[in-house]
């Protein structure tokens, strides 16, 4: 039988084998969100379930069903919810779905579990999913389970940023559908990506305040943020590289007793 990764590929049997054998659980979260005319919607969902695929080849892990559903867009971050196409979830429905899965997993017998989050709008309400299923799992006397969150992109090593951005880097908040995740998608997926759409919107400039009804004008038409030009399969395998030895690393570090891949 083939050690395989995603947990939807599975039976539950096997399911159980690794989760008896003490297999760790890895939760990407994402969001259905519009990426500008070049990327697919599920780009937040396929690179945050790219980066946990690029870990269970290293350790005993499985990859959860991707949560593909994140919090609404925002305009400084994610072009905003007016775009067509962008499926967004209230935050407390957000917050309670991954509660009810993070309780489901502790159910299972799963000890350890690392939250992957790939669309920037999720960060607070992952927070706060994870804070309800901890108290809930409490209250059962469920003293031994853990969880990380983390965001991949804080591990982009600087170096890494230098030879991406000779120039300067823009920021991760300009960052949205612009060469990073354009480079990490010609790396994980170059089929979505269609390069004769690639827009030539300059950087957007936003005001340091919000203003509800949001300003759509604030945001490129395009919905990217900055200019993808340059990017490359070979910046995204960079990108790539990082991410899956700094989030190995970082599991290793909390985790010790974690197995190796077999």
């Amino acid at each position: 039988m083939i050690n395989r990764i995603f947990m939807n590929e599975m039976s539950w049997t096997s399911y159980q084998k690794r989760i008896e054998g003490g297999a760790l659980i890895l939760l990407p979260t994402g969001a259905t969100e519009q990426h500008g005319p070049h990327l697919p919607m599920g780009t937040d969902a396929m690179l945050a379930t790219a980066v946990a695929a690029d870990v269970a080849k290293k350790l005993d892990a499985i990859v959860a069903p991707v949560l593909s559903f994140g919090y609404k867009s925002q305009p400084k971050m994610g072009g905003g919810n007016h775009f067509c196409g962008t499926t967004s979830l209230d935050a407390d429905t957000l917050a309670h779905v991954l509660r009810d899965v993070i309780k489901e997993f502790a159910r299972h017998g799963a000890r350890k579990l690392v939250l992957i989050n790939g669309h920037y709008e999720n960060m607070m309400f992952t927070i706060e999913g994870v804070d309800l299923a901890m108290r809930e799992l409490a209250y059962r006397g469920i003293q031994d389970f853990q969880v990380m969150r983390l965001e991949y992109w804080d591990f982009t090593k600087r170096e890494t940023l230098e030879k991406i951005f000779p120039g300067g880097f823009p920021g991760f908040d300009l960052e949205h559908a612009a060469v990073m995740e354009t480079s990490l998608m010609l790396h994980h997926h170059p089929h979505l990506v269609d390069m004769s759409a690639l827009p030539d919107d300059g950087p957007a400039s936003f005001p340091p305040y919000d203003i509800y009804p949001t300003r759509t004008g604030w945001v490129p038409c395009s919905g990217v943020l900055s200019p993808a030009q340059g990017c490359s399969a070979e910046k995204g395998k960079l990108l790539a590289d990082d991410y899956a030895t700094g989030v190995t690393g970082a599991i290793r570090k909390e985790f010790p007793n974690v197995k190796e891949r077999s």
